[in-house]
């Protein structure tokens, strides 16, 4: 699986659990693909050629924005959407949190059918 992290997080946190993961997952940051103020609407589009691709995105906005949510289903990927309070807490508590978390993130983007949104919180719980 691919996972593709949008510009609320850091780059070197997708680059380090890309480190972590593969070769049998791959983790992309945004800024990998597309330059740094590419509109969430037009990368989701763009990624929508690509099926395998699971989203990370720390912008709960793209889940009540109507365009963004027609993007989103457009592009057909599974999403993990973080709650309020990830993007509030310091690089080195993300980088824990998620490579404790990121092993259930992995196994709920295989076993749901793709096109999934998901929440996590703070604390790892994937809803």
């Amino acid at each position: 699986m691919r996972f593709f992290f949008d510009n609320n997080l850091a780059p070197k946190l997708a680059k380090s659990l890309n480190v972590l993961v593969e070769p049998e997952h791959q983790v992309v940051h945004l800024k990998d693909r597309f330059a740094a103020n590419t509109p969430d609407r037009t990368w989701m589009l763009a990624l929508a050629d690509e099926p395998d691709w699971v989203i990370i995105s720390g912008d709960v906005r793209i889940s009540k924005n109507p365009h963004e949510i027609e993007a989103w289903k457009t592009a057909g990927h599974t999403t993990f959407f973080l709650k309020a309070g990830w993007t509030n807490i310091s690089f080195w508590d993300q980088a824990q949190k998620f490579v404790k978390c990121f092993p259930e993130i992995i196994a709920t983007a295989k076993k749901d059918k793709r096109g999934s949104m998901f929440f996590v919180s703070v604390n790892g719980k994937i809803s």
